[in-house]
């Protein structure tokens, strides 16, 4: 996940109203956080879709499933950390993302 997908609808949307937000997004998520060595980018991208669970970020969690399977998480993994995370998060919020993650994993929705 060293750089942002070309191109990006929610990102895209917004990127005349908050460019400078875009541009750190960019520059700063996806070209220093994501590039630290101290985790790998699939470690990165299981951190990454338990929190966005947990914080029922259904829309970011889209395209951080399709890129988890990118960083090479497996759909069992994806469903796992959807299943511990009910524990912690709520069982609502864990249905919202089990829905998602089904779409995109079964459906090729990644936007």
């Amino acid at each position: 996940m060293s750089k942002p997908p070309a191109s990006n609808p929610a990102r895209d949307a917004v990127r005349s109203f908050v460019p400078k937000l875009i541009d750190l997004t960019e520059k700063v998520v996806y070209g220093d956080v994501w590039e630290r060595p101290g985790l790998s980018k699939r470690d990165r991208s299981l951190i990454t879709v338990a929190a966005l669970v947990a914080m029922n970020r259904t829309e970011q969690l889209k395209g951080h499933v399709a890129r988890a399977v990118d960083n090479g998480v497996t759909k069992d993994e994806i469903v796992e950390i959807i299943t511990h995370m009910a524990f912690y998060s709520g069982w609502p919020t864990a249905m919202s993302a089990a829905g998602v993650a089904k779409s995109v994993l079964e459906g090729g929705d990644k936007k």
